[in-house]
């Protein structure tokens, strides 16, 4: 194979799968590493791939754009629904305490939850709070309210978590990889949902299977910080096992 073939063929596997790594695809195509290495970089002048860490993802999986909270509302709206009724399983059996983080698949939870216990419901979530105020024990975390996501943000928010420990935690994320973990485009966002994940027994992920092999600008958790992966049915299967390997439950709906 000549090399102009074999880094089409490397494009169009990469652009299948969203990320692969340097030793899959010199065993894949039976060349070196440092074949690779060339051919990737090859492909990435082109714009045709992103070289990271030890592999390559798709050029559409890194993104610094953030797109805002309407326009994200409909996208991929049944399997949002999906997934929010399927997290429900992960609700403290008998009341008990929930974060929910900002973002267009947790705010499907707040209208599910159940009335008939006792649950006390952390949010730094605008359209959360609106939903929960008059159903549950309510806190919203103090802030500065971004416009783009409607989620709470800052020092005192911060401060908040530091001194909480809630059951469990349902987050948001705008790309997940093992690599590179949970991540989303800004720095004041990904440190609350860090917050939020290291306040929790139970990190639950709910998000769509389109952020499955994304990486966005900040990391905020690594992938074995997640105990239960929630997410739709388009789910590619390799994805599904790296992410298995790694110790997350992973839930289709």
């Amino acid at each position: 194979m000549y090399a102009e073939e074999r880094q089409q063929a490397i494009a169009g596997l990469i652009s299948q799968r969203g990320r692969v790594s340097v030793t899959d695809l010199a065993d894949t195509y039976e060349v070196t590493t440092e074949t690779v290495r060339r051919d990737l970089a090859a492909l990435d002048r082109l714009g045709l791939i992103r070289r990271v860490h030890g592999g390559a993802v798709s050029a559409s999986a890194i993104t610094l754009g953030e797109t805002g909270l309407s326009e994200r509302e409909h996208s991929n709206a049944q399997a949002k629904d999906r997934i929010a009724a399927a997290a429900l399983a992960y609700l403290p059996a008998r009341g008990g305490s929930i974060a929910l983080d900002a973002g267009t698949t947790t705010s499907r939870i707040a209208p599910l939850l159940p009335t008939d216990r006792d649950l006390t419901v952390i949010t730094n979530s605008i359209p959360v709070a609106a939903r929960c105020a008059s159903q549950h024990t309510l806190q919203v975390l103090g802030g500065r309210v971004r416009g783009v996501t409607q989620a709470v943000v800052g020092d005192q928010a911060l401060g908040t978590l530091a001194g909480l420990r809630v059951d469990v935690a349902f987050v948001g994320t705008n790309g997940l990889t093992v690599d590179h973990g949970l991540s989303t485009p800004d720095l004041d966002e990904a440190a609350v949902k860090r917050g939020l994940v290291r306040c929790a027994n139970l990190v639950v992920v709910v998000t769509d299977s389109s952020k499955i092999g994304r990486e966005e600008l900040v990391s905020f958790a690594a992938a074995d910080a997640v105990d239960v992966l929630v997410t739709d049915t388009d789910l590619d299967d390799r994805a599904r096992t790296d992410l298995e390997a790694h110790g997350i439950e992973v839930v289709t709906a």
